[in-house]
């Protein structure tokens, strides 16, 4: 309801000329009127204040704030990836980062095995771990929550300059009030130390047994491999090569195949492209058994054993029917470098159709490679040994290697093994075959 000071006034105003009261309202923009009871009209009086302009101070410009800043930024989930077509979980063996520290764009999180790679978790964007919910050696599904993350550069700035927390009055109340720490004796004169006599009972008792989880790669190395025994009639095939052309090809070559393609000359090259065109002459043994049915293939897609400190991986060099020597020995030095660093992926190590192992490379001179199932057959190559062999009507002194094929006697047959080995040989020991493509 109005004051009863205002109803009274009202009269007076209606009547009170405009003409002259508009002027002066307009002379003070912050003018304040104050009204009264008696007499209303001559009690009317206007203060002039400073103009709006100058009383108001400036807007104070708000900071906008960005997504993933720091200044108040919600903590987003880091998830566990997507990491292959087969693949639901993974065991997480290693935070590079923990709670606290600062990230930066696509810098390695942690570290997720699975039972064919270890998957490097990147940060998608810099920013401060605020949290993490998964432990070292916990199982973890796709999709799972193992981190929060504040994401944002400043974030990551805070967290990188993040100083030590100052000291707690208590704490330092109690230093100060402490006494001062008595001196320290002088040093006694030095006296000759009497010979340690040994602990071997000491020794005996802390020797033992220790019991380590195996990982999850070698547990699917374990449980390939067992099943590949209990599945292919696995029969192995031996040869051995003379490998004297091909030393005396790579020392002339070496130096001029590594200047033009960058990369150096090896004995795998031969050895994979020698396969690959016994294999096209040979279809049984580039084929597999897919239940009551033979599945052939018409390329041929070599899978290479590489040993890692985690385990053997099997990277795939696709279309080695096309493939020069060059090329195959780029892709080999890639998959070898790739894999001691974890990066290989796994759609790089599935869908062989042929395995060669090396295990000449760690010395060993004999062996029965297992099969890479689901495929046919695998060929293992060994140490290069100098070995008297008989050359025509002499005896001489040669670098031989032995060569070990492994094959699925269900599906192929002794003369089929038998004559792709003996193939590879005829073209190891005289490379023009391989390198002209015909028979000479």
């Amino acid at each position: 309801r109005p004051h009863p000071a205002m109803l009274r006034a009202l009269p007076r105003l209606r009547a009170l000329p405009l003409a002259g009261l508009l002027p002066r309202l307009a002379a003070a923009p912050a003018a304040s009127l104050s009204l009264s009871s008696a007499p209303p009209l001559r009690r009317l009086s206007i203060s002039r204040s400073p103009p709006l302009a100058t009383t108001l101070a400036p807007a104070r410009q708000l900071p906008q704030r960005r997504a993933f800043s720091s200044g108040g930024g919600e903590p987003q989930v880091l998830e566990v990836p997507q990491m292959g077509e087969s693949i639901t979980e993974g065991t997480l063996v290693a935070w590079m980062k923990g709670a606290g520290d600062a990230v930066a764009e696509d810098e390695v999180v942690c570290q997720i095995e699975t039972d064919k790679i270890t998957v490097d978790v990147r940060a998608p964007a810099a920013g401060v771990i605020k949290s993490v919910s998964a432990e070292e050696g916990e199982t973890v599904a796709v999709g799972a929550p193992i981190a929060m993350i504040v994401y944002g550069a400043e974030a990551a700035a805070a967290g990188g300059k993040a100083e030590k927390p100052a000291e707690k009055p208590a704490e330092a109340k109690s230093k100060a009030a402490a006494p001062a720490a008595p001196a320290a004796p002088p040093p006694l004169p030095a006296v000759e130390a009497a010979p340690a006599t040994p602990t071997y009972a000491s020794s005996v008792a802390e020797s033992g047994d220790r019991r380590v989880k195996m990982t999850r790669m070698r547990l699917r190395i374990a449980e390939r491999l067992k099943s590949s025994q209990n599945t292919a009639a696995m029969l192995t095939t031996f040869n051995e090569v003379d490998m004297t052309a091909l030393i005396a090809l790579r020392k002339e070559f070496k130096d001029g195949f590594e200047a033009k393609h960058g990369a150096k000359l090896g004995f795998m090259s031969a050895f994979v492209k020698a396969a690959a065109v016994g294999l096209m002459e040979q279809p049984e043994v580039n084929a597999f058994i897919d239940g009551d049915d033979v599945v052939y293939r018409d390329y041929v897609d070599i899978s290479v054993a590489v040993s890692t400190m985690t385990g053997l991986v099997v990277p795939v060099i696709r279309g080695c029917e096309t493939l020069d020597f060059a090329g195959i020995e780029k892709t080999i030095a890639d998959f070898g470098v790739r894999a001691k660093t974890g990066k290989l992926s796994i759609e790089e190590m599935q869908g062989g159709t042929f395995t060669i192992s090396n295990g000449g490379v760690f010395g060993s001179l004999l062996s029965t490679p297992i099969i890479n199932m689901p495929q046919s057959a695998i060929l293992g190559m060994h140490i290069i040994q100098k070995r008297p062999v008989a050359v025509g009507d002499k005896v001489e002194i040669r670098p031989m290697m032995y060569l070990a094929l492994s094959y699925d006697h269900r599906l192929i047959d002794g003369r089929e093994a038998v004559t792709f080995l003996r193939r590879i040989k005829v073209m190891i020991e005289d490379p023009r075959r391989l390198l002209l493509g015909i028979d000479l």
